[in-house]
C-alpha cells in the first residue's frame, strides 16, 4: 500500500531510539558502540545512529566517516520530542544526502531513497515529501505536483491519463506521498481485484459490506480504543513540579496527560495526542485532564496547601468556548480560586485567529495566566508575540540542552530570554536535567524551571510529597 513502507520506517525508527535509552551500558563504551551497530547492520535504510549529549554528538557507528555527522541547527523541532534534520551538503556521505531523525538522547541517519517502494514497476512514480520539504524520488527525476495541488485519495486525471494518489499522515512526522500511474497500467494491474469484486458485490453483498466493515473498524483501533478510554475514565494525569531555582520550593506543576492502555501499560501524550488529533478527540483529552486536575487541586490543597497547575491547550480548545466554559463551571463548583489554574499553548498552536485572540482574552479576564509553551520551535517573531496576550513564556528543553555546549542553539536562548523580558513575560525553562544548567539560567534571570534535575512526571500522591519535602527545604 502506497506510505506503508515509509510510514513502518518512520515508526521503527522512533520506536528503536526510544529503547536505546534503556540500554544497560556505559555510554560511548565499546559494550554501548557495539549494541548501536547491531541496531544499524540490521536496518537496510540506516546509515549511522548516533548519540547525543545536550547539543553535541558525543559518538556513532555505522556507515559513516570517522568523525561522524556533525549537522548544523536542525530544521524541525516537533511537540512529540522528534528532531529533524533535512537532507544537505552537512549531512552527505557516499554522495547521499542522508535525513537525520533524533529523538532523546540519539540519532539515526536515514538513507531517504529507502523510504519509498513502488515495487518492480517502470510505469509509477512517487515523491515523498516531509513536512512539505522533498525527500526522496522514485525514479529520481519524478515529476508531481506538490501535495498542496493533490487532493488525499486517488484522482483521475483523464486529460492527462494518469491515475493520482495522494497519501498523507501526520503522527510522528507530516508525511505526504504523490503517485501516479498512467490508467491502462492501473486497470490492468487491479483488473482481477475489479472483476472479483463485481462477483463478489453482485453474490454476497452483506458480507462484502461486513468486510469493508471489519477493515474499517482495524484501520480506526486506536482512535477507537482511544475513544474508548476516554469514555471509561482511562486518561490519567501525572504532575511534573516547577520548581523556584532561588529556593528549590516547588511553586506549581504541569498536568501531563497519561493513556491507561487495557492490555497494560501507560501511554505517553506522544503516543496518543497525533491519534487525538487525527480522531478529532483532542478537546475530550484535554477535559478530561482538567476534570482530574480541579479534583487533585482540591485534594492538594487540603493536603499540601495552596499551588498552581499547568494545563496544555491544544490548537481545537482555542476554536471555541466548550473547554472555557467547562473551566469556569468546573472551577466554581469546586470552589476554588481560577488563578490555580494556568493554561500552556505551544507555539504552533497559538493560531492567529480573532477566535483565538478572544479566548485567551477571556481566559486571562477570568485569572488564568496564559503561557507560550516549547518557546523556539515554530519561529515566532517578537511582532507575533507582541500581537498575543501572554503572562509566561516556556523555553524548549532543546534549547535548554544547548547551555554551555557551544553549539550554535546556545546563542539562541540568550536571545529569547531577552525577547521574554522585553516582552514583560515571566520565563519557565522546560526540561533541566544538571545544575550547570540550572545555575546558568538562574544567572540569566530564569527563576523557574522543570526537568528531571528536580523530579520526573509524579502521581498526585507523590506530588503531595514532594510538595511538603520541597517547602521543607529538603
Amino acid at each position: 500500500m502506497l506510505g506503508e513502507r515509509t510510514e513502518r520506517i518512520i515508526f521503527d525508527v522512533r520506536d528503536m531510539l526510544a529503547a536505546f535509552d534503556k540500554l544497560p551500558v556505559q555510554r560511548c563504551s565499546p559494550e554501548h558502540l557495539a549494541a548501536l551497530q547491531n541496531a544499524a547492520v540490521s536496518k537496510p535504510y540506516v546509515r549511522g545512529i548516533g548519540f547525543w549529549h545536550a547539543a553535541r554528538r558525543l559518538c556513532g557507528v555505522g556507515f559513516l566517516p570517522d568523525a561522524g555527522i556533525k549537522p548544523r541547527r536542525a530544521d524541525r523541532i516537533y511537540p512529540n520530542g522528534v528532531i529533524a534534520w533535512w537532507p544537505s551538503k552537512q549531512t552527505e556521505v557516499g554522495g547521499v544526502e542522508l535525513f537525520l531523525m533524533r529523538y532523546g538522547d540519539y540519532d539515526v541517519a536515514i538513507d531517504p531513497r529507502q523510504l519509498l517502494d513502488l515495487g518492480p514497476s517502470r510505469h509509477r512514480q512517487a515523491v515523498l515529501w516531509v513536512d512539505k520539504l522533498r525527500m526522496a524520488a522514485m525514479p529520481s527525476n519524478a515529476r508531481l505536483p506538490p501535495p498542496d495541488a493533490v487532493p488525499i485519495g486517488v484522482t483521475l486525471r483523464r486529460s492527462q491519463g494518469v491515475i493520482v494518489s495522494h497519501y498523507a499522515r501526520n503522527e510522528i512526522l507530516p508525511i505526504d506521498i504523490v503517485a501516479s500511474e498512467p490508467i491502462g497500467y492501473f486497470w490492468s494491474r487491479h483488473a482481477s481485484l475489479l472483476t472479483l469484486g463485481i462477483v463478489l458485490g453482485l453474490l454476497l453483498v452483506v458480507g462484502w459490506v461486513d468486510i469493508v466493515f471489519r477493515f474499517s473498524r482495524y484501520q480506526l483501533r486506536p482512535a477507537t480504543e482511544l475513544r474508548q478510554a476516554i469514555a471509561a475514565d482511562r486518561i490519567s494525569v501525572q504532575y511534573q513540579p516547577v520548581v523556584d531555582l532561588r529556593t528549590g520550593a516547588c511553586v506549581g506543576a504541569e498536568a501531563l496527560a497519561r493513556w491507561q492502555r487495557k492490555e497494560g501499560g501507560c501511554a505517553s501524550p506522544a503516543a496518543f495526542i497525533p491519534v487525538a488529533e487525527a480522531a478529532g478527540l483532542i478537546q475530550e483529552i484535554t477535559l478530561a485532564v482538567m476534570r482530574i486536575t480541579i479534583r487533585d487541586l482540591v485534594r492538594i490543597g487540603r493536603e499540601a496547601g495552596t499551588v498552581s497547575i499547568n494545563i496544555n491547550l491544544s490548537r481545537d480548545d482555542l476554536k471555541n468556548d466548550r473547554l472555557g466554559d467547562a473551566l469556569a463551571e468546573g472551577l466554581r463548583a469546586a470552589r476554588l480560586d481560577p488563578r490555580l489554574i494556568k493554561l500552556e499553548i505551544t507555539e504552533r498552536a497559538l493560531v492567529n485567529t480573532d477566535t483565538a485572540r478572544r479566548l485567551i482574552h477571556k481566559f486571562r479576564g477570568r485569572g488564568h495566566q496564559v503561557a507560550i509553551d516549547d518557546f523556539g520551535t515554530g519561529y515566532s517573531s517578537l511582532s507575533y508575540l507582541q500581537s498575543f496576550e501572554l503572562d509566561v513564556l516556556k523555553i524548549d528543553k532543546s534549547f535548554v540542552d544547548a547551555i554551555g555546549t557551544g553549539a550554535a542553539t546556545s546563542q539562541v536562548i540568550v536571545h529569547v530570554i531577552e525577547m521574554a523580558k522585553s516582552l514583560g513575560l515571566q520565563i519557565v525553562a522546560e526540561g533541566v536535567e544538571t545544575e550547570a544548567q540550572a545555575r546558568w539560567l538562574a544567572d540569566q534571570g530564569v527563576f523557574h524551571a522543570q526537568g528531571y534535575l528536580f523530579s520526573r512526571p509524579l502521581e498526585l500522591a507523590d506530588f503531595i510529597k514532594f510538595l511538603h519535602a520541597r517547602r521543607a527545604g529538603a
